[in-house]
């Protein structure tokens, strides 16, 4: 950010945590000491884009480039799980590093100097690989914490100290139900797209998957993992999590499909090669990969690696041209000639329409 420094601005959180590791971050977070608002008025040549005045954010567009920045703030949980609720804007920066999840992502890097300002011992842990909340009460205020806690030991290998998986099993015997469940969808979204069977077991083994559900669950013992490795889909996250009970989480209507999908596979016997083909093509493929995992996975690789490259070329128009006039037989004879497909791919389709309408149907 050459084109942007001052005494009080700051890389903070994740990205600096990253230029430790020498990885890549996927979000630049920027904050200034101070109300960031009033100090992007006094910005030379930057155009500003949108204001949350609540939360004492801006966007601002400088040389071509968009740039967040966020104020110092101090906030409390009101309400244990639900959102926070800004007390303070434009506090100091230890206020602002003490409201975040662990001492990793409390780490600022000042934009001017290059300055790294570590208030609670956040790059030993990041050398040690040690994930440690900041106090007692943080999965309490935030169980959400809990998902990405399990997210930064997939990502980075870190493990949490004895103490922050203390708290985490304590929480997990007593569960505040009342919460934010767009925000632990947020969570497990960012959590299991990583696509970690790791992640997967850990979820289950260390029964976090109670923060979805008051029911015992096992899981399935399966490597998801390579599934979805194998056969790559958009909804990763549904695939792990997709088979037990996830009513509680707000769902996009393809997600719904997806689970509905799923749960009407179940029902069905798809005893041969035609049912699974006209059931699997009018699914959605994370539907598939969950009745692999609970159902059978041989159907399912049965129809991805076979059925599935099976399509008919016959139209309508070849059986007028057969001297054949349109009614309800011609949808008999695409399903006629679908199901001989099935059995043979190599089958000449026109000469088996015709044996279909010689033949008395």
């Amino acid at each position: 950010m050459r084109e942007l420094k001052h005494k009080n601005l700051y890389y903070i959180g994740g990205i600096v945590r990253d230029m430790i590791l020498g990885k890549d971050s996927f979000d630049v977070d920027i904050t200034f000491v101070g109300n960031a608002i009033e100090f992007a008025q006094t910005i030379k040549d930057a155009e500003v884009l949108q204001v949350n005045d609540a939360f004492g954010t801006v966007k601002i567009k400088l040389q071509d480039k968009e740039i967040d920045l966020a104020s110092t703030r101090n906030e409390i949980y009101p309400k244990p799980g639900h959102l926070p609720v800004v007390t303070e804007i434009g506090c100091s920066l230890k206020k602002d590093v003490l409201r975040r999840d662990f001492t990793i992502n409390t780490l600022a890097k000042s934009l001017e100097s290059g300055e790294i300002i570590d208030y609670l011992g956040g790059v030993k842990d990041i050398k040690s690989g040690t994930i440690r909340v900041l106090h007692d009460k943080s999965f309490i205020d935030d169980p959400t914490r809990i998902i990405r806690a399990l997210k930064f030991s997939v990502r980075f290998g870190f493990k949490e100290d004895e103490h922050t998986k203390h708290l985490q099993a304590e929480y997990l015997k007593n569960i505040n139900y009342d919460m934010s469940y767009k925000r632990i969808k947020k969570e497990l979204i960012e959590t299991f797209n990583l696509n970690s069977q790791e992640a997967f077991e850990s979820f289950f083994d260390e029964k976090i998957y109670k923060l979805l559900t008051t029911s015992d669950i096992t899981r399935p013992d399966y490597n998801i993992q390579k599934l979805v490795t194998k056969y790559p889909v958009e909804n990763i996250w549904l695939v792990y999590l997709g088979w037990m009970d996830i009513s509680v989480l707000p769902l996009t209507k393809k997600e719904a499909k997806i689970i509905a999908d799923y749960k009407r596979l179940k029902q069905l016997p798809l005893e041969n090669d035609y049912e699974i083909y006209t059931e699997f093509t009018n699914s959605e493929k994370e539907s598939l990969l969950l009745y692999a995992i609970t159902e059978n996975e041989n159907k399912v690789t049965t129809y991805f690696n076979k059925l599935s490259k099976i399509k008919l070329t016959i139209t309508g128009k070849d059986l007028q041209n057969m001297g054949i006039k349109p009614s309800i037989k011609y949808s008999e004879c695409f399903e006629y000639v679908l199901k001989e497909k099935l059995k043979n791919p190599e089958i000449n389709e026109l000469e088996t329409a015709k044996n279909f309408f010689t033949q008395k149907h």
